[in-house]
């Protein structure tokens, strides 16, 4: 995992990017032993948060993921896992595997994730059923899941969605996340409350086009609001082998 710094104008920028990891994979054993994905961020006085899913490489089913937290400093770029364990990992309500988390805090003990959770597996990766749930927190360390999705498959050959990233319009609720079908597209949703959502791909979403570098797959979206503009970062082909590109909502 790493860092770019980034200028946000009508043509942006890269200003620096880190010359070490911001957070490497566990030692053998651990939850994530064999990679890590970032969720999000969540800014705190005396120490930032990063959430993040951890990989392990299985025999029978193919992974199985599960949820940690890192502190340190986003000014820094430094950040030091605060368990060895995960916080979230499989569970009655999450019985085969769990992805990249979103955390919100709206209040001193409020604090909201979204992730992914598989539904069913077969033999293959498109055998699964991925779908995002949501909990919720007094610390943010402990977490109480809802068992029921709360994004669902509204698209023909939809059978994944994943990576949810979460912001705060105009007292509503936006959601952008990565789903696989056919390709790889990013579908979005909008809520008032953040567990009931209504999904809006066509007005919000961002889908392939072209033959270029993100002409196969869109995927893995994160979301910024810098001043009066929405930017919308992802990756392209390749799960983001080819880059990562800008998208701009500036209505």
């Amino acid at each position: 995992m790493g860092w770019a710094d980034i200028e946000l104008n009508n043509r942006p920028a890269i200003l620096g990017e880190s010359a070490e990891p911001v957070l490497t994979a566990a030692a053998a054993g651990h939850f994530d032993d064999s990679g890590i994905g970032l969720g999000s961020i969540v800014r705190g006085q005396d120490a930032d948060r990063l959430y993040y899913m951890g990989w392990n490489l299985g025999v029978v089913a193919p992974w199985r993921n599960s949820i940690g937290l890192a502190t340190g400093s986003v000014a820094t770029g430094k950040f030091l896992r605060l368990f060895a364990g995960p916080i979230m990992d499989r569970s009655p309500e999450d019985p085969y595997t769990l992805s990249y988390p979103w955390v919100m805090r709206m209040g001193p003990d409020d604090w909201r994730m979204w992730y992914g959770s598989n539904l069913a597996w077969g033999g293959s990766s498109a055998d699964m059923q991925h779908a995002i749930k949501t909990a919720s927190s007094r610390d943010g360390i402990s977490w109480m899941r809802h068992a029921d999705p709360v994004i669902g498959f509204t698209q023909p050959g939809e059978y994944a969605l994943a990576r949810p990233c979460v912001i705060m319009r105009n007292g509503t609720f936006h959601m952008w996340f990565a789903t696989r079908g056919e390709r790889y597209r990013i579908g979005a949703a909008m809520s008032q409350d953040g567990r009931s959502w209504q999904r809006c791909d066509e007005a919000w979403g961002l889908d392939a086009q072209g033959d270029g570098w993100d002409g196969e797959m869109v995927c893995y979206p994160c979301v910024v609001q810098h001043r009066d503009k929405l930017y919308l970062f992802y990756n392209g082909n390749g799960y983001g082998k080819t880059g990562f590109g800008i998208a701009v909502w500036d209505s």
